[in-house]
């Protein structure tokens, strides 16, 4: 059975500021969950590897499941402290790519292009490329081998402007999700602010806010059951 690759940010703090951000830790515990449960094995990756800082905001937002991932030894050593680069991951060993979100990512997901590569080989592959809230900063800039935007022609949804505003990072942030996804031809919808929401399209699965997370999860094990 081929793995799950989870890819999670190395930024510490939005911009040049002194405000601290990172991965935003329900997002990867939630959907590793499922993922575990359902028998795949879980990766992480992140654009340099290593250390993976978490964003303190998460922290007021976990419950007994999500702590009960975060206390784990393998999950602390894998997703946290040793992550793997890019140049470690083949992508012929994964059914899927997830990004998760936290505002860290919006400034080292889009241009990576090792990422950007791994995915597209994923998705190549017959595999799925999916994400959550701000992880949609990673489907930005991937492209098929046609030379298109992996996102162009495709319904996807991530976090809005309306969250934005009402996290009051909105002045902050260095893009919103919506506007950017739609330059790149993409259809990007949207519900209420801050409820859950997954859209799939085609091997394309992707979450609104941190609440969607086991959706995105759930949707992507039926998939690959349904295989």
């Amino acid at each position: 059975m081929k793995k799950i690759l989870i890819v999670v940010t190395n930024t510490l703090r939005y911009g040049q500021t002194d405000d601290p951000t990172g991965l935003w830790l329900g997002e990867a515990t939630e959907f590793a969950q499922i993922l575990e449960q359902a028998g795949y094995v879980v990766d992480y990756v992140s654009p340099r590897g290593g250390f993976v800082p978490l964003d303190p905001r998460s922290m007021k937002y976990t419950d007994a499941e999500i702590m009960e991932m975060y206390a784990t030894p393998d999950f602390q050593r894998k997703a946290l402290t040793t992550s793997l680069a890019p140049e470690q991951i083949d992508p012929a060993d994964y059914a899927a790519i997830y990004y998760a979100g936290g505002h860290g990512v919006m400034w080292d997901f889009p241009d990576n292009q090792p990422l950007q590569n791994i995915a597209a080989g994923i998705y190549a592959n017959g595999g799925y490329v999916t994400s959550v809230c701000h992880g949609i900063a990673g489907l930005l800039n991937i492209k098929t081998a046609a030379g298109n935007y992996l996102i162009a022609d495709h319904q996807v949804t991530g976090f809005t402007k309306a969250e934005e505003i009402l996290a009051g990072k909105q002045r902050v942030v260095p893009f919103f999700n919506q506007i950017e996804a739609e330059k790149r031809g993409a259809h990007f919808l949207k519900r209420r602010a801050y409820r859950e929401y997954a859209v799939q399209d085609d091997r394309l699965i992707t979450g609104q806010n941190p609440f969607s997370a086991k959706a995105v999860g759930r949707l992507l094990v039926q998939n690959l059951q349904a295989k």
